[in-house]
């Protein structure tokens, strides 16, 4: 998690990013999992201040990962190419189910009287994973985004911009203060916010870019089976695990039904023939 580590891996991906930006209209969305993860860790050492909130890190990452993302990018590109990189905030709904049922790992690990300790001084919520016990967030459904109009202006300019990242600040309008916007102790799943995006924008292809090259049913097992060309119907029908490829699938599942255009998931290296159709789970409406 060192700031080179993390600029190398940025590094990595730059060159089929930057072959498709120069065809292509190009909007970019990333995870940042690791990175608040880091921050909270960081934050549980200095113990002079409470520590800040998830959105607030979620912030901070947005500017982290898009800067690298903005200068990497831009080293394979021509250089007066435009970029912007958008703090962006998404609206959450008060009465999300997700609020009353928190799933989301965030932050280090503890043991049992540590987590008790915490639940009682700060109000977290904790649950096991693995030996340990870690805090979990809700994970609320994405509503709005609140940079849309600015989003969709600069692709009218030919903007490369790069927004929602970690699936973007969660915010909601607190109903018991007179409706003021707020941040919320949340994190939005990525892939989720980024078909919302991705509707939002008219965007003729949705590309979830990860380090597997397609979907598979019965993973990690002898009766693992590559998935090409499926339709959301026959992805529905299909069972993937939560934590893994789950939220991808029900993200290219989203886009397809809503829009009627198509959707992939693959590798990042394969990237280029995944836009063009022939690498990837292509994932199209009949």
């Amino acid at each position: 998690m060192t700031a080179e580590r993390q600029r190398e891996n940025v590094r990595t991906a730059a060159p089929a990013l930057a072959a498709l930006a120069r065809a292509h209209e190009l909007v970019l969305a990333h995870g940042n999992g690791p990175q608040v993860g880091l921050l909270a860790l960081q934050a549980a050492a200095y113990t002079e201040v409470e520590p800040y909130p998830l959105d607030v890190l979620g912030a901070q990452t947005q500017g982290m990962i898009g800067y690298f993302l903005e200068q990497e990018l831009g080293n394979y590109l021509d250089r007066d190419t435009p970029f912007a990189v958008l703090l962006t905030m998404i609206e959450v709904d008060p009465a999300d189910p997700a609020f009353q049922n928190p799933t989301k790992f965030v932050g280090p690990v503890y043991d049992q009287p540590q987590a008790d300790k915490l639940a009682e001084e700060k109000g977290w919520a904790f649950k096991k994973d693995g030996q340990a016990w870690r805090r979990v967030v809700p994970s609320p459904e994405p509503h709005r985004i609140f940079e849309i109009r600015p989003i969709r202006g600069l692709l009218d300019h030919d903007v490369i911009v790069i927004c929602a990242g970690g699936g973007g600040v969660p915010v909601m309008f607190d109903p018991e203060s007179d409706h003021t916007l707020v941040g919320v102790e949340a994190v939005i799943d990525k892939d989720l916010a980024s078909q919302l995006l991705a509707r939002d924008v008219s965007a003729d292809l949705l590309v979830l870019a990860t380090d597997v090259d397609a979907v598979y049913t019965n993973w990690g097992t002898p009766h693992q089976e590559r998935l090409g060309r499926v339709t959301p119907a026959e992805l529905r029908a299909m069972s993937f695990a939560a934590g893994s490829m789950g939220p991808k699938v029900e993200a290219v599942v989203r886009f397809v039904e809503a829009t009627g255009k198509r959707a992939a998931i693959g590798a990042l290296d394969d990237i280029e023939a995944i836009v063009e159709g022939s690498a990837g789970t292509q994932v199209v409406a009949g």
